[in-house]
């Protein structure tokens, strides 16, 4: 018999914040197959059917606009129907729009399986997401858990991206984009049966709360909550239509100041610079060289890790320095990356493209934490609905840039304009974050001056 007092065996147990943070990792990592796909899968297709480029790169754009645009509305949906209900039927559509797509015989279809289906779908697990499961569930170590499952995108792109590749490139692109489809079905039944809306749908408070008559986890170690911050939201404070008309007000609210617009700008070209032209058009880009395209997606997969790295670091960085100083530097090594890269492309992997490689991954989402802590400085409590469209504005970015640069491709035979536009456009960014102004704005849109930012 165990001499173990209850009160330390309720003390030890895994609070289930824990499970429910591990399943929408996986949920994130799921959909995440489909992100970096399309650069594999662009080339045989292209082989199969004559389909251009900027045919290809138009269902992309579309994908990566309803990706964005769907964002401010996702916690909306999960408010009126549910979390489990939102991301099951996600998955779904994910699975729908990448295991349907094997049928197609018009490039006009595409736009319809790559764009709206799988559009929709990954637009409702956006950041918006993971920033639920972190508020609802965590009080303590919310920082930490918005950081991993920020990385089940990256984390995802590793693992799905080489195997899709190599597929692709030895037996089809149909058998690659049917592994997108199962693996998102997969992650199904683990989101019916584990996900729940809050904590009370359980019988405990969430994790780093603690209560006088149970003891569901250990109080840690900074970190402390207030009052405001233990309260948890229940479904009756947050109804889908009033989440809907805040989505609204935060961004009439933001558009009247300046500082909303460079960073929305700003972001915009980081969305371009990252998804849209790296993440879709990299791949592509190399095979013209030579590369093969596995080789290829396997040195974006790198860019997955190093992005992993690079997020968590930004992070730590985010807290010491000036955001805006961080911005014009990740903006700046960026746009050299660029201006550099059609002379760093080859048919062989070599020093100077893994380099490339190793500093684009640092730089790939390190503008996250910045951003969303200039948006939480200037917009105060209306920072995270501010982020939500800034966010919206950097997938409108990827989604212009992943069709101009499949048009600039098509016109003269190469991405290299391409490129130099994305490198011209990051100075635009460098600039834009610096002229952000650091004053916290009140609700009435007049400049907080006995709390502004220093």
């Amino acid at each position: 018999m165990s001499t173990t007092p209850p009160a330390q065996r309720r003390h030890r147990r895994i609070h289930p914040a824990w499970w429910v943070a591990a399943v929408a990792f996986i949920a994130l990592l799921a959909a995440a197959g489909f992100r970096a796909a399309p650069g594999a899968l662009m080339v045989p297709l292209h082989a199969d059917f004559g389909w251009s480029m900027s045919s290809m790169s138009l269902a992309v754009s579309v994908n990566l606009l309803l990706y964005g645009l769907t964002a401010p509305f996702a916690a909306a949906l999960m408010d009126r129907f549910g979390i489990r209900q939102v991301v099951a039927a996600a998955l779904a559509l994910v699975a729908l729009g990448a295991g349907g797509s094997v049928l197609m015989t018009a490039s006009w279809q595409l736009l319809i399986f790559w764009g709206v289906l799988i559009g929709l779908g990954t637009g409702s697990m956006a950041l918006v997401f993971a920033a639920t499961i972190a508020d609802r569930w965590f009080v303590a170590r919310r920082g930490l858990i918005m950081g991993i499952l920020t990385a089940g995108s990256a984390t995802g792109q590793l693992i799905f991206l080489p195997p899709v590749a190599t597929i692709a490139e030895s037996t089809g692109w149909k058998p690659a984009s049917l592994l997108i489809g199962i693996a998102a079905m997969a992650a199904v039944p683990l989101v019916w049966f584990v996900l729940r809306d809050h904590p009370s749908d359980l019988g405990v408070l969430p994790y780093g709360v603690a209560d006088a008559s149970t003891e569901s986890t250990t109080e840690p170690e900074g970190d402390t909550p207030t009052k405001a911050e233990s309260a948890p939201t229940t479904p009756a404070e947050r109804r889908g239509a009033g989440a809907a008309r805040r989505a609204f007000a935060g961004l009439f609210f933001a558009a009247r100041h300046r500082s909303f617009w460079a960073l929305a700008i700003a972001f915009a070209i980081c969305g371009a610079t990252t998804n849209g032209l790296i993440g879709i058009h990299f791949i592509p880009s190399a095979h013209d060289h030579g590369m093969p395209a596995s080789t290829a997606a396997g040195l974006l997969a790198v860019v997955g890790i190093f992005d992993i790295v690079g997020t968590v670091f930004s992070g730590w960085l985010t807290d010491k320095f000036d955001p805006r100083i961080l911005l014009v530097a990740y903006y700046t090594f960026r746009g050299v990356g660029l201006l550099l890269l059609p002379w760093l492309l080859s048919d062989t992997v070599h020093p100077s493209m893994i380099l490339f490689i190793v500093v684009y991954g640092l730089d790939w989402v390190a503008t996250v934490p910045p951003t969303a802590a200039l948006c939480r400085e200037i917009f105060g409590d209306n920072g995270t609905i501010v982020f939500g469209w800034v966010f919206a504005a950097h997938q409108i970015g990827a989604a212009a840039a992943a069709f101009a640069a499949g048009a600039v491709r098509d016109a003269f035979g190469e991405y290299t304009y391409a490129w130099w536009g994305g490198a011209a456009m990051c100075v635009i960014a460098a600039v834009l974050s610096f002229a952000v102004r650091r004053r916290l704005i009140d609700d009435r849109g007049e400049p907080a001056t006995a709390e502004a930012a220093a």
